[in-house]
């Protein structure tokens, strides 16, 4: 990986995360101001709440991080839609600065990298580049921070 390349998925990971992103609200900037009682109401029916979706990216982080370890080992259910703690404020912040936490610890590892070939897949299955993991994480970011803008916009309609 060269330093333009390290440099490129740094920017692209912290826009989805921390924004700005040029299509709207990054992860966080959606979060802001996003209550325990706000994150676990689901003002749509069917859909998960904004609380389960923060539970589903900090899995997604934790995929990500096991295949630059070399574990090709899926996420089980459990730890793909984990369950919502009791809704509390402390539960919830810690919710949050767990999800801060994994997004860090990716871009610290991606930082440090000196091996990492971002067109060699990071495990033989499922075969996707490193390039497509780290910029996958970006993807998945923004389609959840969609998600949880109109639940936020589904609550406030109420």
């Amino acid at each position: 990986m060269t330093d333009r390349d390290r440099a490129r998925l740094q920017q692209q990971l912290t826009a989805a995360f921390e924004g700005p992103a040029w299509h709207g609200p990054a992860v966080l900037e959606v979060l802001d101001g996003v209550s325990a009682a706000m994150a676990a109401t689901r003002p749509i029916a069917g859909a998960h709440s904004i609380w389960e979706l923060v539970l589903h990216l900090t899995g997604t982080y934790q995929l990500v991080l096991r295949r630059l370890h070399g574990d090709a080992r899926n996420l089980s259910p459990a730890e793909d839609w984990p369950p919502v703690p009791a809704p509390t404020d402390e539960s919830w912040r810690d919710s949050v600065s767990e999800l801060r936490r994994l997004h860090l610890e990716l871009r610290r590892r991606i930082a440090a990298a000196e091996a990492i070939d971002l067109d060699t897949p990071l495990v033989d299955e499922p075969p996707y580049t490193a390039f497509t993991q780290f910029i996958g994480l970006t993807q998945h970011d923004l389609y959840h921070a969609g998600q949880m803008v109109l639940l936020k916009r589904a609550m406030r309609d109420k």
